[in-house]
């Protein structure tokens, strides 16, 4: 017999039917039990007699044949009476180190990372990582639709991307190598290369040296680079129709999901843009809160968004003009003011999710900025020589696979949005 997943059984009586998956809950009452049996996509109810029953123990993996009872008190308002019943992955403990069945975790977020694929069974942590998947599927298809491909590039490179000491070095049959902070020079090469419009989902590492609720080493990154634009503009448009067709999607494949987190999305996303000196001037003049040279503090970027909620009705708010000393050696100088650049971030709910821009595409221009920046041209020959070869105007942006997740879901913690965490501390499981 095929096997049916919880979310597929009909709710009709007398159906045959094989489920598989682990005990989530034994309600004993008696002479019969009420067993709850979870697979990756729900919980159905198993009616069970005394003996049948004794020797099941929590998180044992089941196979069940049986028929379908109609019952609108059980999950999802249908039963399964089995006819068998066989054990298909035993269990070794005494006590659960953590509980998978409670509706509201009890355990501390370090127990939980520490006992991750236990806790990961709990439905209501699955529903984040439900939630995370059909964010990635919906970027996917977004951008597929509009001509991007899809592309795979290095994560072991020899040169720093963004500048910096906050790389992880990799000694590479001797040589000394890094893991790459993002895919920033190869999607620009791919540009060139032909491609045109590329999108990449992938790690990126950064040696940070901070260990807070927003931080990770490890991390995935949403990439996305487009060749003939007209400025940075015609990259917000895309990132907030992209953001748009995020929130359609989830709508329709996770309203599950979004209902456990009592989370409501709105119908339309409008994201105003604002340049930084002004984000500055309004943190300092209605809040006094003073910013960081060339940027907003983590306290700002909070406030700011508070403002921008109540004035503008947006969760969202695209920060731009940032100075050329903030922004990497690739980036675009605004040519009404060399000291501006043309890039931005996108801050969602008081947290940066995207940073991006217009790139230089000029070979002499990038050749000259990279020794402003104090750096030997040489060192990146690789990247620079691509760009004699009629390299068209071009810029993208990355989002934040977890920072994104962890602020559509209202979540406390990145942590909490992360499948295997990597962090200053954490470097198992």
């Amino acid at each position: 017999m095929q096997r049916t997943y919880v979310c597929d059984i009909e709710k009709k009586a007398e159906v045959n039917i094989l489920v598989k998956g682990w005990v989530h809950k034994i309600h004993d009452l008696g002479q019969i039990s009420f067993v709850h049996l979870r697979d990756k996509t729900g919980i159905v109810q198993l009616i069970l007699d005394k003996e049948t029953s004794k020797d099941l123990k929590l998180e044992m993996a089941i196979e069940v044949c049986g028929k379908t009872v109609l019952n609108e008190k059980a999950p999802g308002g249908i039963e399964v009476l089995p006819d068998d019943i066989k054990v298909v992955g035993k269990t070794f403990y005494e006590t659960l180190p953590i509980e998978v069945n409670a509706y509201k975790q009890k355990a501390s977020l370090e127990k939980q990372l520490d006992n991750r694929c236990l806790s990961l069974k709990a439905p209501k942590t699955r529903a984040i990582f439900k939630v995370q998947e059909e964010i990635a599927n919906a970027f996917r298809n977004f951008l597929t639709a509009q001509r991007f491909s899809e592309v795979r590039t290095p994560k072991i490179i020899s040169s720093s991307t963004e500048g910096g000491s906050e790389m992880f070095t990799v000694d590479y049959f001797g040589r000394r190598a890094f893991l790459t902070q993002s895919p920033q020079f190869y999607k620009q090469m791919m540009v060139g290369a032909g491609f045109e419009r590329v999108f990449e989902i992938g790690f990126a590492y950064r040696a940070e040296l901070h260990n807070t609720w927003r931080h990770l080493n490890e991390y995935v990154s949403l990439d996305v680079e487009m060749g003939f634009i007209e400025d940075e503009n015609e990259l917000m448009d895309l990132e907030e129709a992209l953001i748009n067709h995020i929130y359609d999607h989830l709508r329709k494949t996770c309203a599950r999901e979004l209902e456990i987190f009592k989370v409501e999305l709105p119908e339309k996303v409008e994201i105003p843009r604002m340049p930084l000196p002004e984000a500055q001037e309004i943190l300092l003049d209605k809040f006094n809160l003073r910013s960081p040279v060339g940027n907003i503090s983590a306290e700002g970027e909070v406030v700011l968004s508070d403002y921008i909620k109540k004035t503008y009705g947006s969760d969202f708010v695209f920060l731009t003009h940032y100075p050329v000393s903030k922004r990497p050696m690739y980036a675009m100088p605004d040519p009404e003011n060399p000291e501006l650049t043309k890039s931005f971030d996108l801050i969602f709910k008081g947290l940066e999710i995207t940073t991006g821009g217009q790139r230089i595409n000029d070979y002499e221009m990038l050749k000259e900025n990279i020794k402003k920046f104090k750096l030997n041209p040489d060192d990146f020959a690789f990247y620079l020589d691509n760009f004699k070869y009629g390299m068209p105007p071009h810029g993208g942006f990355a989002i934040g696979l977890e920072r994104i997740t962890l602020k559509i879901l209202n979540l406390d913690n990145i942590r909490e949005a992360t499948l295997i965490t990597r962090d200053m501390k954490r470097l198992e499981p």
